[in-house]
């Protein structure tokens, strides 16, 4: 199997990458060229970018336009990258849950909210990072495996750049997150089988067909980039400082350790003070291997079959699981499960007190800060931002025999009365 599937002839224009210099391999450390390459050669271990970054200035980034493009300079994209047709997500609302935070006792919470984005998921960043590469690689086919979220965004992406999509998905996926990949007319694959079938499928296809980017698998080290742009965000947003605690959902842990990546990098640029910060991962109960690894003390994560509703993170054999841990127990932080009956809660809980309608990701995060807390593990009295990474209005089934009409009475001020309505 191929470990390349850029067309042979296709000539990567100098500077494609930016400021990246070398993919790195996070196993052994071997590097090796920039290219559609996602596996090392030496061990097979996941490959990611590496940099030589130039003084870069907070007034710099600043006066860059309000989307994940001001942060050029430090990701894998070329200086022009804006003017190419792309869906633009990025520098999404960090709002102070000030409700949520007295009813559960921290002294200070933010929500960054990431419904705000194109296709209302966190997604649309590391699409928009992947889809750089996919251009600059010569590569004619835009495709993912997805539990809904990367789906979305890889299609509506597509339809934007005027490129094939193709997108596989299990067939039993929400379907909200069905209509809504359908809808921008790529080409939509139901595989008879969970995430784990569908990404299996994906990585022989991307190995046999020339061309083809799967984001998520052979242009990954491009992809996974896009997500330190939150890590950017926050701490801009919090007047160039690092949050002392971040809950971050996970499903293949790739957000949570590149979130980890941008503060780190941050600090070594000077952009922020290289401040102590802990990173908690947030987990379905039915679908928590890397929960299950930390809470054991093990540096292997045991595959599981996914049962939760939270599908969008209902990966079983998360490819970032160990690196999850790594982040964990590095900064201090924990990985921690809740239960559906638990996310279903913490999503009604985010809503009634900031008006903010998270999707079931987000009810797992909110579900677990609320664990934390209540068991000790997170310190009430520390900074702390909690990651939204999608709306609600994709898993509405979730909440649907949950909320309603409180009472429904005949069109009449006297039935208004009646109900003791006023």
């Amino acid at each position: 199997m191929s470990l390349s599937t850029a067309s042979a002839t296709h000539t990567i224009r100098e500077g494609a990458f930016g400021n990246g210099t070398h993919l790195s391999c996070r196993a052994c450390g071997a590097k090796t060229e920039l290219g559609p390459f996602y596996a090392c050669m030496e061990c097979f271990g996941p490959l990611e970018v590496g940099y030589e970054f130039p003084t870069i200035t907070r007034e710099q980034i600043e006066a860059g336009p309000k989307n994940i493009w001001r942060y050029q300079p430090l990701l894998p994209v070329p200086t022009d990258v804006a003017s190419f047709p792309n869906t633009e997500p990025g520098y999404t609302r960090l709002i102070d849950a000030g409700n949520l935070a007295r009813e559960l006792g921290l002294r200070k919470l933010w929500v960054k909210d990431d419904s705000g984005n194109p296709t209302h998921s966190f997604k649309d960043r590391v699409v928009a990072s992947a889809l750089s590469a996919t251009r600059e690689l010569g590569m004619k086919v835009f495709a993912c495996p997805s539990t809904g979220n990367l789906a979305n965004a890889v299609a509506a992406a597509a339809a934007r750049a005027g490129i094939r999509s193709v997108v596989f998905i299990p067939k039993d996926l929400e379907r909200p997150k069905i209509i809504t990949t359908a809808v921008y007319g790529g080409t939509l694959v139901a595989v008879d089988g969970n995430y784990d079938d569908v990404n299996k499928l994906a990585s022989e296809i991307a190995g046999e067909e020339d061309g083809w980017a799967f984001v998520n698998v052979n242009v990954r080290p491009y992809y996974s980039e896009g997500s330190k742009t939150l890590a950017f965000e926050i701490a801009e947003q919090l007047g160039w400082r690092i949050p002392q605690q971040v809950v971050i959902p996970v499903a293949s842990g790739s957000q949570l350790t590149k979130i980890d990546k941008g503060f780190t990098e941050l600090g070594k640029l000077g952009l922020v003070d290289a401040t102590d910060y802990k990173i908690y991962g947030a987990q379905a109960t039915g679908c928590s291997p890397v929960a299950q690894a930390f809470r054991d003390g093990h540096d292997v994560v045991k595959p599981v079959k996914p049962d939760t509703i939270a599908k969008s993170l209902a990966i079983g054999n998360p490819a970032d699981g160990p690196y999850v841990l790594d982040v964990a127990r590095r900064t201090g932080g924990v990985i921690e499960d809740v239960s559906d009956e638990e996310v279903i809660e913490g999503i009604q809980l985010l809503a009634r007190t900031e008006g903010i309608f998270t999707e079931t990701a987000g009810g797992v995060t909110i579900a677990t800060l609320k664990k934390l807390i209540a068991t000790g593990q997170i310190d009430p009295d520390a900074e702390t931002v909690i990651i939204n990474s999608g709306d609600g209005l994709k898993t509405l089934d979730a909440v649907a025999d949950r909320v309603g009409p409180k009472v429904t009475i005949p069109a009449s001020y006297d039935a208004f009365v009646k109900a003791g309505l006023q």
